[in-house]
């Protein structure tokens, strides 16, 4: 017995001896790792998203803006049994097999300290899965991006889940809108419960600059209405619409519509105005007169024996309408839209010069707008356009234009002949409030003010007695021009393989026409081809006139008279 008890004493000191050692360790040597993973434990830290800036239209109206927004998210070295916890949050939640699947693949990597569950959720939502008191589960606000009615979603573009701009302004300006995260640290027990007398430490969030456009959310209400229900009634498969101011070259709307997949017409999800380029048609008759009036080459009364046909090479070029040898002044040419005798006229210049006065009017080049994913369109360069395309560019064929690019390139006439670059963006407002102006647009001389003078009153006639009657609008004179382009199909050609045509149907004016104050540009992207409305002048035209009204309204434009001022305006077609 004393042998025995010898021995557990002996074990006993022993074991004491070694506890007194491991505690030893554990207040010294081992302390700061244990002591590590301690606060790790209990330790979590949430990270504060700082709102986005405001997107402001003209007026100070919201277009974009942060809201308050509900996320989920698991702590998963807290889960005991993910696959329980995936399966009671999808029910919750209403997920399908997969992502439950995935969610419970997340929640089983007890290595990971955080992982999303679900983001922009609705508070009640939120507060009901949280009900479930499911170990390991949290939640926390964070902002999300909202575009206020639609109104102009297409150019404000969008954000990702963790507010980065990934299209349109919200991208170009990224840097400005985002602001800086903040940070809060807390102490939890085993149930996530912030334990009572340990402070958290919060550095609160910076929010980012605003951002005032040029644009006015009337107008731009107004535009994509009139534009979906002119796609709606021709059958097309979209449509664009752009204002700017005449002065400044400030973009007061801009619309862009599609045909979804279903059947139904939409504001599109793109800016199809900036990166999507066409064959522009006749409206292209404008930049062809003014190169050769500006090279004193013609005049509004100098008349030419305009033919029916020309054949050039093995290609026939013909006007819209039949006719014969017939005498027309350059005024009839361009208010009547000749294709020959548009053609006759840019032949009084050097083919050089006119691709000068092309590039100058800004085809082939960015429009300035240094938009995100913009298209330069194309203009070949003198060496590489051969044959036919020589001719058909004075008309609009053999080179690509996209409609920001066109509707500046009117304004310069609009102008007084000086290209103005468009804008978007009109100022930035910092967290103090204080505005910060941008720089004014860059200009350009293109043609002379007289020369724009002349084209002024050409295009009145255009609206008058031409092909651009529909556009007239009481009260207001209106000077523009219709285009009617045809598709280039898939084949190679004009005709698609039954035969037929598409088309692209605009019409690009200003107004009040002797003292512009908007330019404006509408096109209807393949109308109905076997309906009358599928001309610029038909298709485009009455919609530039139904917004004409509104914008006069918004900018408090007033009436240049009782009519539209067309009165005395004969029909100009032979001189």
């Amino acid at each position: 017995m004393r042998d025995r008890l010898r021995w557990v004493v002996i074990l006993v000191v022993f074991a004491m001896a070694c506890l007194v050692v491991r505690v030893a360790m554990l207040k010294t040597v081992d302390r700061s790792g244990y002591l590590e993973a301690s606060i790790d434990q209990r330790t979590r830290v949430n990270t504060l998203r700082a709102s986005r800036g405001v997107i402001f239209d003209r007026n100070g109206h919201e277009l974009a803006l942060s809201v308050p927004t509900n996320t989920l998210w698991a702590d998963p070295r807290a889960i005991i049994d993910p696959p329980a916890t995936a399966r009671a949050i999808a029910g919750m939640l209403g997920m399908s097999p997969q992502d439950e699947a995935a969610l419970a693949e997340r929640l089983s990597r007890s290595g990971q300290k955080f992982s999303y569950v679900a983001r922009e959720l609705s508070k009640d939502v939120v507060k009901s899965v949280l009900a479930l008191n499911l170990t390991g589960i949290y939640s926390y606000i964070e902002p999300a991006r909202v575009v206020e009615s639609g109104a102009a979603q297409a150019l404000i573009g969008t954000t990702d889940p963790d507010g980065l701009g990934t299209s349109g302004l919200e991208l170009q300006y990224d840097t400005v809108l985002t602001g800086a995260d903040g940070t809060q640290v807390r102490q939890v027990d085993n149930q996530g419960r912030s334990i009572a007398g340990e402070g958290s430490i919060t550095n609160q969030p910076v929010p980012g600059d605003d951002l005032v456009l040029s644009i006015d959310r009337t107008i731009q209400y107004q535009m994509d209405a009139a534009v979906i229900a002119r796609v709606e009634r021709l059958s097309a498969k979209g449509g664009t619409a752009i204002a700017i101011d005449s002065r400044t070259g400030e973009i007061i709307a801009m619309s862009n519509v599609k045909r979804r997949a279903d059947g139904t017409v939409a504001v599109a999800q793109g800016n199809l105005a900036a990166v999507e380029a066409y064959e522009p048609g006749s409206v292209a008759k404008v930049f062809s007169v003014s190169a050769a009036v500006n090279e004193g080459m013609v005049g509004p009364s100098t008349v030419l024996r305009v033919p029916g046909v020309v054949r050039i090479d093995d290609f026939t070029i013909r006007d819209a309408w039949p006719h014969g040898p017939i005498d027309m002044s350059v005024r009839g040419i361009l208010s009547e839209s000749s294709n020959i005798g548009t053609m006759m006229v840019a032949e009084k210049i050097p083919f050089t010069k006119l691709h000068d006065y092309l590039s100058a009017f800004g085809f082939g080049r960015h429009s300035g707008l240094q938009y995100p994913g913009e298209s330069r369109g194309s203009l070949k360069s003198v060496k590489k356009t051969y044959g036919t395309e020589r001719s058909t560019v004075s008309y609009g064929y053999g080179f690509s234009s996209t409609a920001l690019q066109m509707v500046s390139a009117f304004n310069a006439v609009a102008n007084g002949g000086t290209f103005v670059e468009p804008r978007l963006v009109t100022a930035t407002i910092d967290r103090a409030g204080r505005r910060q102006e941008m720089e004014p647009s860059k200009t350009r001389k293109v043609i002379e003010p007289a020369t724009a003078a002349v084209l002024t009153d050409i295009l009145r006639d255009a609206v008058c007695t031409g092909t651009g009657e529909k556009a007239k609008v009481k009260g207001m004179e209106i000077a523009g021009k219709t285009g009617t382009g045809y598709k280039l199909q898939a084949n190679g050609t004009y005709s698609t393989d039954a035969g037929g045509r598409r088309y692209f149907a605009s019409f690009v004016g200003f107004f009040p026409a002797q003292a512009p104050r908007v330019t404006m540009l509408v096109s209807i992207d393949e109308p109905n081809s076997s309906s009358i409305d599928r001309f610029g002048g038909t298709a485009a035209a009455p919609v530039f006139a139904q917004l004409v009204p509104t914008i006069m309204n918004e900018f408090g434009i007033e009436p240049t008279g009782p009519d539209a001022g067309c009165d005395g305006r004969a029909a100009t077609l032979g001189h």
